[in-house]
């Protein structure tokens, strides 16, 4: 079985592009991005705390992607991984890895997406997040 499931952060907009049509099939969009998916555990030393991933819709999804993702944009996919080879205008063969996009879907609300990338809240040593002043008497709970 070959399945991924993936939740991260477009590290840059789509890179999207058409097919050419002809007399067997209609133009396809094709939309190209990287997601940057966060490691559960880092290794000691290790300073990298995310692995960011090729990824590849045709399509529907590409279209999806080309009219609402952009950099930052959270989204949670499943897809297959697929490996592929080419050689290089050098003359050497490079190998690929890319996931294939099945479904995507947003992973947080538009709004969350914009506090979370223009003013990060700031969360206390044991995880939780600050309240300001004044806040606690506009909460429903007590």
């Amino acid at each position: 079985m070959n399945k991924v499931i993936l939740m991260g952060r477009l590290t840059r907009d789509p890179d999207i592009r058409y097919t050419q049509p002809n007399s067997v099939q209609e133009q396809t969009c094709i939309a190209r991005y990287s997601l940057a998916v966060d490691r559960r555990f880092r290794r000691d030393g290790d300073s990298q705390t995310a692995d960011f991933i090729s990824c590849v819709a045709f399509g529907r999804q590409a279209e999806f992607a080309e009219k609402y993702l952009r950099k930052g944009t959270k989204i949670a996919l499943t897809g297959r991984i697929q490996t592929g080879s080419y050689t290089n205008r050098d003359g050497q063969k490079v190998y690929t890895t890319d996931v294939v996009v099945e479904e995507q879907e947003f992973a947080e609300s538009k709004a969350a997406g914009q506090t979370t990338q223009q003013n990060p809240a700031s969360v206390s040593e044991d995880g939780f997040m600050e309240i300001s002043d004044g806040l606690e008497e506009e909460l429903p709970f007590s």
